[in-house]
């Protein structure tokens, strides 16, 4: 037969599970007698209802995703006091609910490039990779001219000199 329990005992647990308190099921089911799957249920049942009862018994920071938007939601209309209180109650710095509320907006940030904007960019590198092979072959016909000038510069300088050699001579 299953056991009944009654909305006191639901809540005394439900406030060991929540922050700052924190207690893991694994605890709670030692020191109560009540099975880990009916606490389980229970918390699933809450989180469902949009109660904070974090899905472990780490601290804020680690939470997972879930527990931390659901703080943030919960917290969304609260200011001043009743903020401060909403964090006391949860083992919470408002602090973190700003970052983490930033972090939730930014997460629907822009969206990731389409197929239009990959082929774009895709172009623009074929075309910029021509290019830069276009300029290097430039580069390369400048250097070989600039070469066959310094060459004929020599060639006319010793020219000039041999001229003046024979001429002195």
């Amino acid at each position: 037969m299953k056991p009944i329990y009654d909305q006191a005992v639901r809540a005394e647990i439900r406030n060991r599970m929540s922050p700052p308190n924190r207690e893991s099921v694994a605890e709670i089911a030692r020191s109560t007698g009540i099975t880990t799957q009916t606490l389980y249920n229970w918390r699933s049942q809450w989180q469902k209802e949009g109660q904070l009862v974090p899905a472990t018994s780490k601290p804020p920071e680690q939470w997972g995703a879930s527990d931390k938007l659901a703080a943030v939601i919960q917290a969304a209309g609260l200011s001043g006091p009743d903020l401060g209180a909403y964090c006391r109650e949860r083992g919470l710095y408002p602090k973190q609910l700003a970052r983490w509320r930033q972090a939730a907006e930014d997460a629907n940030g822009p969206s990731a490039p389409t197929m239009t904007d990959h082929r774009d960019l895709q172009r623009k590198n074929q075309e910029q990779a021509r290019q830069i092979r276009r300029l290097e072959r430039e580069l390369q016909k400048k250097e070989k001219a600039l070469s066959e000038a310094a060459t004929l510069l020599m060639l006319s300088k010793k020219l000039d000199q041999l001229w003046l050699q024979e001429e002195e001579s």
